[in-house]
C-alpha cells in the first residue's frame, strides 16, 4: 500500500499546494490528495490555501509536483449530489475536474452526498436523481480513464443499504469507493464491519482517527468529520483503523492509504504517519514507495 495525504491537514496552517508538496517530499510520502476549485479566490492567490484551482494548468503543475517527487492519489470534487442543486452544480463541477486530472496525472476523483436528507425529496427520490447525474458523470470518467469513487460522507453514503444502490447505479468498472474509517465511525459503525461487504470496490481509503470528545458529542449523530483533530492512533478509533488495514490486507488492496488529520503546521500529521507506518510495518504490510 502506498502512503498519501488529504490537504486538508494544512487548511489551519494556510499553507500553500506547493508548501505541502514540500511537506510530502521532507517525509518520504509519495501521494497527495487535495480539494479542487472552480475559479480562483483570494487566499487561494495569495499561497494561504492548500488546494488546487482548476484554472492551474494541469500539465504545469505535474511537471511540478514530478520534481517533487509526488504524484496525485485523488482529487476531491466531492460537492453533493444528493440535493437540488446536485446535478447542476455538482455535475458541472466534477465533468470539469474529469479532464483536467487526466491531464494532471491523477487517477480518482472523489464525490460524495450532502449532510443531511434532500428536502422536499423522498430517498427513492434523491437517489433516481442521483442514478441520473452518475450517469452523465461516469460516461465522461470512462472516456478519459478516471475512476469516480463514492466518499462515505453524509446522509446516504454512510448508511449501509443506501450505499450498496449507489455503487448500484452501474455496472461501470469506474465507480467505486472511498472508504473513510473516521466518517463511518463517527456515523455510529464500527469501520471493520461497515467495510466488508464492500471490499471489493474499494478504490481509495482515508485513514482518519477521532478524539474522544468529539466522539461523545456526535457519534450517531453526524454522518461526517471536517477536520478530525485527533492524531491517527491516538483516538477512540484506533482499533477499528487496525481491522480495516487487515481486512484490506488480506484483500489484496495495494492503493492509497490517504491521512486526514488536522496537522497543526506538520507536528500532528507526523506523528500520524509515524503510527501507520509502525502499524503497516506490525502487520507486514509493504510500504510502496514509487516516488
Amino acid at each position: 500500500m502506498t502512503i498519501g495525504f488529504h490537504t486538508d491537514a494544512f487548511n489551519s496552517a494556510a499553507f500553500s499546494f506547493e508548501k505541502a508538496l514540500q511537506w510530502a517530499q521532507g517525509n518520504s510520502v509519495p501521494r497527495i490528495e487535495c480539494g479542487v476549485l472552480e475559479g480562483v479566490s483570494w487566499i487561494h492567490g495569495l499561497g494561504y490555501f492548500p488546494h488546487i484551482s482548476l484554472t492551474e494548468d494541469p500539465l504545469l503543475l505535474r511537471r511540478k509536483m514530478e520534481g517533487y517527487g509526488v504524484q496525485f492519489s485523488q482529487v476531491d470534487a466531492a460537492y453533493p449530489l444528493s440535493g437540488k442543486d446536485g446535478a447542476t452544480w455538482g455535475v458541472s463541477y466534477v465533468l470539469k475536474t474529469i479532464p483536467w486530472a487526466k491531464l494532471a496525472g491523477c487517477p480518482n476523483i472523489a464525490v460524495t452526498d450532502g449532510l443531511h436528507r434532500p428536502e422536499d425529496m423522498s430517498d427513492a427520490e434523491a437517489l433516481e436523481a442521483m442514478k441520473r447525474s452518475f450517469g452523465v458523470i461516469l460516461e465522461t470518467a470512462e472516456a478519459y480513464d478516471i475512476n469516480v469513487n463514492i466518499e462515505l460522507h453524509g446522509y446516504f453514503t454512510t448508511k449501509p443499504e443506501m450505499l450498496e444502490k449507489m455503487l448500484a447505479f452501474s455496472d461501470s468498472r469506474f465507480l467505486g469507493l472511498n472508504f473513510d474509517t473516521g466518517n463511518t465511525y463517527i456515523a455510529g459503525h464500527d469501520p471493520a464491519e461497515f467495510l466488508q461487504p464492500f471490499i471489493p470496490q474499494v478504490r481509495h481509503v482515508h485513514i482518519k482517527d477521532v478524539s474522544a470528545s468529539m466522539a461523545e458529542a456526535a457519534r450517531g449523530k453526524d454522518t461526517g468529520i471536517a477536520i478530525s483533530h485527533a492524531s491517527i492512533g491516538d483516538g477512540v478509533n484506533a482499533d477499528g483503523i487496525g481491522r480495516v488495514l487487515v481486512m484490506l490486507r488480506d484483500a489484496g488492496y495495494d492503493g492509497t492509504l490517504s491521512l486526514e488529520c488536522e496537522g497543526q503546521g506538520g507536528p500532528l500529521i507526523e506523528k500520524s504517519l509515524r503510527w501507520v507506518r509502525a502499524k503497516l510495518s506490525e502487520l507486514g504490510i509493504a510500504e510502496t514507495q514509487d516516488r
